[in-house]
């Protein structure tokens, strides 16, 4: 565990003061905003890479707002526990949230009653990152070089083979389930407590295959522990060229993105969203950041909190026919 981290964070958290000088300078307070560290809660465990992610925005959106962006995990209950602390946080600004695809379009549908009302209680300042997911496999435990061959080796198998996510109902799981209904291949899902379980359980041949964030296993399929079969992108990544595309693969058709966005209480006054919004873009549009995510195995993003309201709102009928179809419950 810690070692999968340390690769995390040394594939996504490289300094970048020296390349971002305008990142590094102080930014002003504004009509009394921020009059205090702005607390960013993260739903999950330190070392993922939501975590990771969110402290790099974090450390320099803090520079351009001129109070510390401080973030603070709360894992739990699919990331619901803390993002339930931002829907019933004081509006005024001090408290975000990182919210991903799962806890914004997915939870509501998983769960037979939520803490909060994800439409209501919470609102999306901006979109911050993307990634997708990667089917990968250990080379010591499986021989298959493609996924064509993975799932040939699958169907011969009468008693299906497992695959490990990072729980029941997140993109890891549905996508999975997505992925050997279209294929016909018979499975048992095996879910662990984030990727920091799945990892170890995939090295130790514990389970036959995972398809996971492609931010959590980039740095493992360069190193050439883990032999990544596809990605669940439109198209390849950048700096994985010879991993292709579920798509290209033989499943037209699949493509998936694991997103994540920062959001704030509900009713937090609309000059403060746009400010938070704007440093978010500042940052997210710099060029070394951009590269240190890419790298990382994460895309940048940047837009309005209204895009990112119309991603989420555009997104949710898909997610919630997956998660019928996949019979998931997490209650």
């Amino acid at each position: 565990m810690t070692q999968r981290r340390a690769l995390l964070r040394a594939s996504l958290a490289a300094p970048l003061a020296l390349a971002c000088p305008a990142l590094a300078r102080p930014g002003l307070a504004q009509g009394g905003w921020p009059q205090r560290p702005i607390r960013l809660i993260v739903p999950f465990p330190p070392g993922g890479s939501t975590d990771v992610i969110s402290r790099l925005y974090a450390e320099r959106m803090g520079a351009l707002l001129g109070q510390p962006v401080v973030v603070e995990n709360r894992p739990g209950a699919s990331g619901n526990l803390g993002i339930d602390a931002v829907a019933k946080a004081a509006p005024d600004g001090h408290t975000l949230g990182a919210a991903t695809v799962s806890i914004l379009a997915i939870n509501q549908y998983l769960f037979g009653s939520m803490p909060f009302d994800t439409e209501k209680d919470v609102m999306p300042v901006g979109l911050a990152w993307e990634t997708p997911n990667v089917a990968v496999v250990a080379p010591q435990h499986n021989p298959a070089q493609t996924l064509g061959e993975f799932l040939d080796w699958a169907r011969r198998k009468p008693e299906g083979i497992t695959y490990g996510s990072t729980g029941i109902g997140q993109t890891t799981h549905l996508s999975s389930s997505m992925l050997f209904s279209r294929t016909g291949v018979k499975t048992t899902h095996v879910p662990y407590r984030g990727a920091a379980q799945t990892v170890p359980a995939l090295l130790a041949g514990d389970v036959d295959i995972v398809l996971d964030n492609l931010a959590s296993q980039i740095a493992l399929i360069q190193e050439g522990r883990m032999r990544g079969l596809a990605v669940t992108s439109a198209g390849r990544w950048p700096t994985l060229p010879q991993v292709p595309t579920i798509s290209e693969a033989g499943v037209p058709g699949f493509v998936i993105s694991v997103w994540g966005a920062f959001v704030a209480p509900a009713a937090t006054p609309a000059p403060i969203v746009e400010r938070i919004n704007v440093a978010m873009r500042q940052v997210g549009g710099d060029e070394a950041m951009q590269r240190r995510l890419l790298q990382g195995g994460a895309l940048a993003l940047s837009g309005t909190a209204e895009e990112a309201a119309a991603r989420v709102a555009r997104e949710r009928p898909m997610w919630r026919q997956v998660v019928q179809e996949s019979g998931a419950r997490a209650d």
